[in-house]
């Protein structure tokens, strides 16, 4: 009776144990606190791609606010994290923080996947925790030969306003007005950071409106000298879709150099034996002087091409001189408004880079024959290349804040010393670096334009 009772009086008192404890469970659970969000704060200018690091979750707010939700969990953030796709790459563009002091960035990947709140530390400003700083793309040499590319297909490999996925307002560029006999330039590539993937910058060379960037493949190889097996991805180096026979083609034979190309006519009247006719075109609307020109091997260019007398179904014997490409040092001739103390400011002398000076340069001005002297007509119109019209007020603007101690931000213009310009080179050949030298302005203000990649920048 007494062990009965006695087992009785225990579970009960159990029973009623854990009723208690669950009791005070509960109350523990409801009178549980949450942190407060502060107001939101875009960006804007500040906006940067970012990379997860695989530490944090996404939440759709800040992740200890009250109704905060997953996003992407800790495993599915780590798998982006270690994803090779630029899509998985992230856009921060607003940031919270919390009455803890906890700061939280919005992002979203470039596919717009996945958007949301990701913890970044403690600090406004600077990320130490759930996401780091990210470039997208690197850039990369520009081809040997940089003219005579052809979309293949715009339906599959298409020009965008940046590399796909590494920017997340890139879309693609209107291809109205073009047509595919048009022939593009390369001014420059990139790879892309996560994939390694190449890309290359091209404008149509009749209508400048249309440029944008395009899926490369390997890139031009210099060592391959049959160009139909080059791996360009979107572009190729020829518009044709016929076929070469003997009746309809002629093979250029580039003298010394082991290179071929063939031009392929769309004349209807072709015939082995028969003349090639002045105007005889191939798909890309080129005469064969003008094929023989652009398909010269890359590393040359063509000492006349004297075409008269050519035979379809026979071969054509072009000279060739060696090309030299010159490269052009920038430099600060002298300094505008240097009394303000800036952090790092320029002196006269110092060297320029594409960090700090955007220059929309027509490259095809550096290429002539090795060992050719520039022309002081040339050295002109490369002087207005790098900085507009002679004798107007046009400045290039820097990319670069600066800033004062009060934290107010500068950046420079710079506008080029024309007559410097015309004396550091009057003996400069092809092939040798020119000197630019250029007036840096200190304006107030943040720099609006930003940093190129040119490899023609010494």
């Amino acid at each position: 009776m007494r062990s009965s009772f006695a087992k009785s009086i225990y579970v009960g008192a159990a029973v009623l144990g854990l009723a208690g404890l669950s009791a005070v469970t509960t109350t523990t659970a409801s009178a549980k606190s949450y942190a407060t969000a502060g107001a939101y704060t875009a960006l804007a200018d500040k906006s940067q791609n970012v990379t997860v690091t695989g530490t944090n979750a996404i939440y759709s707010k800040p992740g200890t606010v009250k109704g905060a939700k997953v996003v992407a969990s800790k495993k599915t953030v780590a798998k982006l994290a270690a994803s090779k796709k630029s899509s998985d790459t992230f856009y921060a563009y607003g940031t919270k923080t919390t009455n803890r002091g906890s700061v939280y960035y919005k992002i979203v990947t470039m596919d717009k996947k996945y958007r949301g709140y990701v913890y970044a530390g403690k600090t406004a400003g600077t990320f130490t925790a759930g996401i780091k700083a990210a470039e997208t793309t690197t850039a990369a040499t520009t081809p040997a030969r940089t003219t005579g590319y052809y979309l293949k297909d715009a339906s599959k490999n298409t020009l965008w306003t940046a590399p796909k996925n590494t920017d997340i307002h890139a879309k693609k560029v209107s291809l109205y007005g073009a047509s595919k006999t048009d022939t593009f330039t390369v001014d420059k590539a990139a790879t892309k950071t996560k994939e390694g993937s190449l890309y290359y910058h091209v404008t149509d060379s009749k209508n400048s409106a249309i440029s944008g960037w395009i899926y490369a493949g390997k890139g031009y190889d210099t060592t391959i000298t049959d160009n139909t097996k080059q791996d360009l991805g979107g572009l190729t180096l020829s518009s044709s879709d016929v076929a070469p026979t003997n009746d309809n083609s002629v093979t250029v034979v580039y003298n010394g150099t082991g290179s071929k190309a063939v031009f392929v006519s769309t004349d209807k009247d072709a015939k082995a034996g028969k003349l090639v006719a002045k105007g005889a075109k191939n798909a890309a609307g080129q005469t064969l002087s003008e094929f023989v020109k652009s398909s010269a091997p890359a590393g040359y260019r063509v000492v006349g091409a004297y075409t008269n007398g050519a035979q379809y179904g026979n071969n054509v014997y072009v000279n060739v001189t060696e090309a030299a490409t010159s490269k052009v040092q920038l430099r600060v001739d002298s300094v505008e408004n240097n009394k303000v103390a800036i952090s790092n400011p320029l002196v006269a002398g110092d060297k320029l880079t594409a960090k700090d000076i955007s220059v929309n340069m027509n490259t095809a001005l550096l290429s002539g024959n090795k060992g050719t002297a520039y022309t002081a007509h040339e050295l002109n119109v490369i002087a207005i290349s790098l900085n507009g019209q002679k004798g107007t007020a046009k400045t290039i603007k820097g990319t670069v804040p600066y800033y004062a101690s009060n934290g107010t931000v500068y950046h420079y213009e710079f506008s080029l010393n024309y007559s410097a310009f015309a004396s550091d080179n009057r003996m400069a050949q092809y092939g040798d670096t020119l000197v630019a030298s250029y007036k840096a302005n200190l304006v107030k203000g943040n720099p609006t334009t930003p940093a190129s990649n040119t490899d023609w920048i010494a």
